[in-house]
């Protein structure tokens, strides 16, 4: 074997914490000064021109939002102060791994980003068609998405690199059972769900907080396809789920989805089994029920897919007064991640983009920059604070302070005390899954495993096998006859 090079930084520096972000505390929030976290992901993001890194190729359209049920209980945010409130709202579908051009039934989990325009400044949900995702740190994510991309060598897909990754990422389970299930070939974009998959924050008007989970259910019903079906439309028609939906919209089949909110209060927080804001987990919805809180229907197609759909530009940190974010560390990295890669491939002024342009009126002193289109703030004063134009900080606005976890900062271990990464699988495997849906699901796995090759085959498929195993028994044994493996378990 060669000898062993140091890991370090772009600049030389060996480097030990390359997937565990700084934070206050286990539990805490991402920490400012871990230079390393901003430069995988600046670096990350700016690695493709012009198309996204990920979610390039997806579908859009404008539509209504609705308040059915008022949460002043929780949240002072005003668009849910009242029932019958409305806003407009843009949701911009997508799949994730795949470039612009490739088919729109490929096995990924699907983009599900939503911008409500409302009277207090855009508020963006953005997330995927799956309550959960593959990994927990920021810092891990550059190195996953190149696994779901191309061969350095080859620049061809490579199954090799897939598995050889989640084998030696448990926390990958949970989303990777979700993938190879029929879930993971949804039937286009109207007959899935959507979640915020983060944890986020709601706070009243009296300034108490409780942490919120936001899940979009289909009133189209939930409809998917089996891998046969999905494959024949890759071939026949790659561009199935933007057809579906545009023609949905033009008959005037405006799809709709159910906003539900889950709510867990401090408290519950501090007994839960599993860290709260770890992305690879799920609320039981018998512990914490789903709460309705709107309608949202998709009604306008854009004039210019262009101008509104590539363009649009969505980002976690787009929250409105009375609806946080959380010490979730893969959503404390999208909190810079998301607009670091807009202001790169739309330019610093992006959100002066018709699409990402809030209804409410925009006073501050940004100036310059590429993409500025809306006079570039005339002869005002472009410094705060100054004697000559009437913008003031309204202190009423004023963030509620972060639940704090711990008053060290360290790179804590990603899974310290948060390493059971199979009971949830588990759970979804035996107890939500239907035969049928297990069965779907083992096919999967085998034929997306049959594609490992090379000299470490053997290795990657006995730990995959040996994290299956954990899940269930059953699956681990049953995934093995179909690769013809001889598993030891």
């Amino acid at each position: 074997m060669s000898k062993k090079e140091k890991l370090t930084t772009a600049s030389g520096r060996p480097y030990f914490e390359n997937e565990d972000s700084m934070t206050a505390g286990s539990k805490g929030p991402i920490l400012l000064q871990d230079y390393y976290l901003h430069e995988k992901l600046a670096h990350f993001n700016r690695e493709r021109l012009p198309e996204r890194v990920v979610h390039a190729k997806g579908t859009g359209a404008f539509g209504t939002f609705k308040v059915t049920n008022e949460l002043t209980k929780y949240t002072k945010a005003k668009i849910f102060s009242k029932i019958g409130n409305e806003c407009r709202v843009f949701v911009r579908f997508s799949t994730v791994g795949g470039e612009k051009g490739s088919a729109d039934t490929e096995r990924d989990p699907r983009g599900f980003a939503v911008k409500f325009y409302t009277e207090d400044g855009n508020w963006d949900l953005v997330g995927n068609n799956t309550p959960v995702f593959f990994i927990k740190d920021p810092k891990k994510f550059p190195d996953f998405v190149h696994t779901q991309k191309r061969d350095p060598k080859t620049n061809l897909k490579s199954p090799t690199m897939m598995w050889d990754y989640w084998s030696l990422n448990p926390e990958s389970l949970h989303q990777v059972m979700i993938l190879f299930s029929d879930r993971g070939t949804p039937n286009g974009y109207r007959f899935m769900n959507g979640y915020g998959s983060h944890t986020f924050s709601m706070i009243n008007s009296a300034n108490e907080m409780v942490w919120v989970k936001f899940h979009f259910k289909t009133m189209q019903g939930n409809k998917t396809f089996n891998a046969s079906q999905a494959e024949e439309l890759k071939a026949t028609d790659p561009d199935y789920a933007q057809r579906d939906f545009v023609k949905a919209i033009d008959k005037g089949e405006f799809p709709k989805w159910a906003l539900k909110i889950q709510v867990m209060t401090e408290e519950d927080a501090k007994k839960f089994r599993w860290n709260p804001f770890d992305v690879t987990k799920v609320w039981s919805h018998k512990d914490f029920p789903l709460i309705d809180a709107g309608i949202m229907e998709l009604n306008e197609i854009p004039v210019n897919y262009h101008a509104d759909v590539e363009q649009a530009a969505f980002a976690p940190s787009h929250v409105v007064d009375g609806i946080g974010l959380s010490p979730d560390k893969l959503l404390q990295g999208r909190i810079f991640a998301y607009p670091d890669a807009h202001r790169y491939r739309l330019g610093a002024n992006y959100e002066q983009i018709p699409v990402n342009r809030p209804i409410s009126p925009m006073h501050h002193h940004q100036r310059d920059g590429m993409m500025n289109i809306n006079g570039n703030g005339e002869d005002n004063p472009n410094y705060f604070p100054n004697s000559f134009d009437n913008i003031e900080a309204d202190k009423s606005y004023k963030e509620s302070p972060l639940v704090m976890y711990s008053n060290i900062a360290d790179t804590y271990d990603r899974n310290e005390n948060d390493d059971d990464h199979f009971t949830q699988p588990g759970d979804l495997y035996r107890k939500v899954m239907t035969v049928e849906q297990r069965d779907n699901t083992i096919s999967n796995i085998v034929g997306a495993m049959s594609g490992i090759a090379g000299s470490k085959k053997d290795e990657i498929i006995q730990r995959q096998l040996s994290l299956y195993y954990k899940v269930d028994n059953d699956l681990a044994l049953n995934i093995a006859k179909g690769l013809n493996f001889n598993f030891k378990s």
